[in-house]
């Protein structure tokens, strides 16, 4: 692809008010440590101002620090869940994420063909914790059918390095638009990579085409180790594109609107940090800083110790 189209979302024709969300389908697992899949795609997505419908692709077992297993969804489920709401609500944008298995990719990419004015913007998250010949398996059917519907691929340096140059021989690291170059091989118009390495403690975030940089965010790389950073980024670009944003401010947007979130991430259990992705909806100032009226009202809220005997 010489010269990808800029995205233009599909038209809303919804009998509500002008002033809806746009809509989101997003094609994801569920996690119940809440820190990526499907709780990180619905909250970025409600927290930029755009409304996600959920498609479940299937189910992580796994906690904070990492993914033991995952139980994929039937295609049959999947596609009769996505396929009942697009019959009923107008959709922006398509957001995809780890769908499971083979068949499930193939599901995902005929809805994406048959709904070809909708912009499709996949992640591809690290499975290095999954078996190897289930990553080969899966990889390959999402370069074969899922790439070439895709609109912006999104992925961290490294993973998209492993997967779309195996046979990189140069000294030097491939540059986001090498990584451009290869997905668009495969049908893929933008390409945004995070991750890159810089020196100092900083790294780069670039959505390039193979003939240019369309946009580049530089920002310090925290201490934390973070789970849930790829979703939430992926999934906030998808919904300012929904809403009508030109792509490379949204990227923009995105990238900074995930920086917030890990800045002001917390650890909710006993293994790696959790994007907030609602940071601008907490309180200012410290519990302490309360008035006397406001502290009476939230004792009035509390709730009783749960002290029902079986």
């Amino acid at each position: 692809m010489t010269n990808p189209s800029p995205i233009t979302t599909a038209d809303v024709t919804q009998d509500s008010a002008d002033d809806s969300p746009a809509c989101v389908m997003v094609f994801n697992a569920s996690d119940p440590s809440g820190a990526g899949g499907l709780a990180a795609d619905v909250t970025a997505i409600a927290s930029v101002g755009a409304h996600a419908l959920p498609v479940v692709t299937g189910a992580y077992a796994r906690d904070t620090a990492e993914i033991l297993d995952h139980f994929p969804f039937d295609e049959e489920a999947v596609a009769e869940q996505s396929r009942t709401i697009l019959e009923d609500t107008p959709v922006q944008v398509f957001k995809v994420g780890f769908l499971g298995s083979p068949e499930a990719v193939s599901v995902v990419a005929g809805i994406a063909a048959d709904y070809a004015d909708v912009p499709v913007i996949a992640y591809m998250p690290n499975l290095a914790w999954w078996d190897e010949s289930q990553i080969d398996l899966y990889l390959d059917a999402f370069r074969e059918l899922m790439l070439p519907q895709t609109t912006v691929l999104v992925g961290n340096h490294s993973t998209l390095w492993r997967w779309l140059l195996p046979d990189w021989s140069s000294d030097r690291s491939p540059t986001a638009r090498d990584i451009a170059k290869a997905a668009s091989e495969v049908g893929v118009a933008y390409t945004l990579v995070t991750g890159i390495p810089l020196p100092d403690q900083f790294i780069d975030n670039v959505l390039a085409t193979p003939q240019s940089v369309l946009g580049s965010e530089k920002f310090e790389r925290f201490e934390a180790v973070f789970s849930g950073a790829g979703d939430t980024l992926s999934a906030a670009l998808a919904a300012l594109v929904a809403s009508g944003s030109d792509l490379a401010a949204a990227a923009t947007e995105a990238l900074a609107y995930l920086d917030r979130c890990l800045d002001a991430g917390f650890r909710p259990g006993m293994g790696n940090v959790v994007p907030d992705r609602l940071f601008w909806a907490q309180p200012e100032g410290e519990p302490g800083d309360l008035t006397d009226e406001e502290a009476q009202a939230l004792q009035v809220l509390d709730m009783p110790a749960h002290d029902t005997k079986h």
